[in-house]
């Protein structure tokens, strides 16, 4: 009798451990579902998956570019510090004022931006429509064309004359995709704008101006021997920099103005 009592008190045992199991199974199929829905595929937004696609890539572009006066790859640089960094405004003589060398600064980093994420757009649409086939629904993508725009305190990607189709049972058309990012790149660029038109008609730009004005902004002016001037414009809140390269009224060595 003592063996029959153990043995029916192990398996009672069991079937509570299994009854627990189960009911662990269920609370875990039914819970962690609900908890990643955050970060699954929403098919009724497109923009939602372009933006997590694009995002860091866009980001880095920016910050690389902004570290070398607008350009990834510079042609007219003065190397500091083992980086290239980008003559916005440039003489080779002594004594002269400089030549402003992207006198459409936004505009050209506007088509930086654009160049250098022309992969990633592809590579994103591509995911976009295997996340969508994967789901079971028809797709039909037409192509259009990426248009970058520094905007205030922002930068916009606008993906113009794309236009996703799904079908499945019925039918959706997305025709407004496009990623946004914070970013104030479009204020950066117009204070290097100023500075550069203060280089080049009177060959040199006070810092402390503009820190007066803007007063989250931090403007440094470091002389180099050879009358370089590397301008470093560092936002206090955030840490990141737009640096770019100034010659302009370069005395000889020597001598000092």
């Amino acid at each position: 009798m003592g063996l029959k009592e153990e043995k029916r008190g192990q398996v009672t045992i069991f079937i509570i451990i299994a009854l627990l199991i189960i009911g662990i199974a269920i609370a875990i199929y039914f819970l962690i579902p609900r908890a990643e829905t955050g970060t699954t595929f929403d098919v009724k937004n497109p923009n939602a998956f372009l933006q997590s696609c694009l995002e860091d890539n866009v980001n880095n572009i920016i910050d690389t570019l902004s570290l070398k006066g607008g350009s990834i790859d510079p042609e007219n640089y003065f190397l500091y510090q083992g980086e290239k960094i980008e003559y916005l405004c440039y003489t080779n003589e002594y004594y002269k004022t400089c030549i402003i060398q992207q006198p459409l600064l936004k505009q050209h980093i506007e088509a930086e931006i654009k160049k250098n994420i022309v992969d990633d757009v592809q590579a994103c649409f591509n995911s976009l429509e295997n996340n969508y086939k994967n789901q079971g629904y028809n797709v039909n993508l037409q192509d259009g064309k990426t248009v970058v725009e520094l905007l205030p305190k922002r930068v916009a990607i606008n993906f113009e004359d794309y236009i996703l189709t799904i079908t499945k049972g019925g039918t959706e058309k997305y025709d407004s995709l496009n990623v946004v990012l914070n970013n104030n790149l479009y204020e950066l660029t117009s204070i290097v704008n100023s500075i550069i038109d203060w280089e080049s008609a009177y060959g040199d730009a006070e810092t402390t101006t503009y820190m007066a004005y803007y007063k989250d902004l931090k403007v440094e002016k470091r002389v180099q021997q050879d009358g370089t001037k590397i301008y470093v414009l560092t936002d206090r809140n955030t840490g990141k920099q737009f640096r770019f390269a100034s010659r302009s009224v370069a005395w000889p060595p020597g001598f000092s103005s």
